[in-house]
């Protein structure tokens, strides 16, 4: 079967906002530099877009689920006003060392794995050959080459990435607006 849509899967933190270690408070988020033109673009493009996020935060007991989905919530509908359409949100909140309680698991969502990506691949009737992943740190390229993603692009977030950038990279850009602007 001929599977029909393509997507951009974007890691959050470093990618749609400015990277800051365990985010959850509104008053601490500000959308990376021309985001929402960024996503307004590939969405013109034809791209559904996603969201696929490691919230270890909540696993280390740092802010509550409820901080999480009170954020996203916001974010989603500032993105709405600027008529950016995001089609899902997945986030793992576990941690397989330093979580606490039920939320020390090693899990099957956590980036590098692609417990995230893969229900929305086959939710979404998503071609993975026509598809792009988005992140800032290699374990978000890790999962996005598991999960069989043909484009994978780093951006610069101010996380140290690998000094031999790997073959399965197609690319690295200063922010997500470059890499859209380069379409």
């Amino acid at each position: 079967m001929i599977k029909k849509n393509k997507a951009v899967f974007l890691d959050r933190d470093g990618v749609i906002n400015k990277e800051v270690n365990y985010l959850y408070k509104i008053t601490d988020f500000e959308f990376t530099k021309n985001c929402i033109e960024a996503l307004l673009l590939l969405q013109k493009q034809g791209y559904l877009l996603f969201i696929i996020t490691n919230q270890a935060g909540i696993g280390r007991g740092y802010y509550s689920e409820d901080d999480f989905h009170k954020l996203n919530d916001w974010m989603l509908l500032e993105l709405k006003k600027n008529g950016v359409k995001i089609s899902d949100v997945k986030f793992c909140p576990h941690h397989a060392k330093e979580g606490k309680g039920k939320y020390k698991v090693d899990c099957e969502c956590r980036k590098p794995k692609t417990g995230m990506i893969t229900p929305l691949i086959e939710k979404y009737d998503i071609d993975v050959e026509k598809s792009i992943l988005i992140g800032d740190k290699m374990s978000d390229i890790d999962a996005g080459k598991a999960a069989h993603i043909n484009h994978l692009v780093l951006v610069k977030s101010g996380h140290k990435l690998p000094t031999d950038i790997p073959t399965s990279v197609s690319a690295v850009y200063d922010n997500l607006n470059a890499f859209a602007a380069s379409l």
